[in-house]
């Protein structure tokens, strides 16, 4: 995904109010090997973009100054209550330095298991991403989960799915064995069913 950026001389409050005024988001580029560098980017197209997913979790082709260099989107800071960016910072990425990224996951197949076709047991998505490290070449946008095997009662860990190649999770602390991505939940009149007789047993 691509983007243009623009460069931006003057820096504190004052200008950066009269660049939002003029329709423009000031921003910053850090890391590699360059210096942090000021930047400035159309408020209207930024804001287009942080609509899509792959803006926030895949490699970012920025122009600055006829340009072309890879960065992450790092930090995004949004008026409390206006459609309006404050201010973006953006990080340079080196092609042989691998990168920490919190990728979304993508659950289907769950409307065909037997856990839902049959059971009418609910799903719990527990995660809706996950943080991995990497090359920027093996970047996922996005993991496909497949649930269409659930059975009722099951756990989904991060042991039972397989990660791209070159892709490997950041746990801090956890293991890939609890690390829980999805859970199934009996259905609510089975739920209620079950407690019913101990509730019984608790008169007599």
């Amino acid at each position: 995904m691509k983007f243009v950026a623009f460069e931006r001389a003057k820096q504190g409050t004052g200008a950066s109010r009269r660049l939002r005024n003029a329709g423009k988001v000031p921003g910053i580029v850090y890391g590699g090997e360059g210096q942090p560098q000021l930047i400035e980017l159309d408020h209207n197209a930024l804001w287009q973009a942080i609509k899509k997913e792959a803006f926030h979790s895949s490699v970012l082709d920025m122009e600055l100054a006829g340009q072309v260099s890879k960065v992450l989107l790092r930090d995004l800071q949004i008026h409390p209550y206006k459609q309006l960016v404050l201010h973006v910072d953006f990080q340079r990425v080196s092609a042989k330095q691998k990168i920490h990224m919190k990728v979304p996951l993508h659950y289907r197949g769950e409307e065909e298991s037997n856990a839902v076709k049959f059971d009418k047991c609910l799903v719990n998505h527990i995660l809706n991403e996950l943080e991995v490290s990497c090359l920027p070449a093996d970047l996922p946008e996005a993991i496909e989960v497949d649930l269409s095997k659930l059975e009722k009662g099951a756990t989904v860990t991060l042991k039972d799915i397989a990660l791209p190649k070159g892709v490997d999770p950041v746990l801090r602390g956890h293991t890939a064995e609890d690390t829980v991505l999805v859970s199934v939940v009996n259905p609510a009149a089975e739920e209620s069913e079950a407690a019913t007789p101990a509730a019984e047993g608790d008169k007599k």
